[in-house]
């Protein structure tokens, strides 16, 4: 399990803190198991928004991700290029290889 982000430390602890400070003065509760499930409710709430709040993306991923031409693709464009006859039947140029990132 990853661990929580510092965004979803603080947006889950602000929303606990805020929920119960805000259920508690409109509720006007004085009983203990009245404060009890108000806090309960509150650190229900704070869960839910820390877990709702997106992940960030890994620098690697982002990089996986291009929007370059896979090898062998034909690019938009190039097929009045190939030198031939122009029949639909000619061979596209071979695409410049891509350079990965793996070794």
């Amino acid at each position: 399990m990853p661990r929580p982000t510092a965004a979803q430390l603080a947006y889950g602890s602000a929303t606990v803190v805020i929920a119960t400070i805000a259920m508690l003065l409109l509720s006007r509760t004085t009983t203990g198991i009245g404060i009890a499930v108000i806090g309960i409710a509150a650190l229900a709430l704070g869960l839910l928004v820390a877990m709702t709040v997106p992940l960030p993306v890994p620098a690697h991923t982002k990089a996986a991700h291009t929007t370059r031409p896979h090898r062998g693709a034909a690019v938009p464009g190039s097929a009045g290029r190939s030198g031939g006859s122009g029949s639909a039947g000619a061979a596209a140029e071979p695409a410049a290889p891509v350079h990965s990132l793996r070794r």
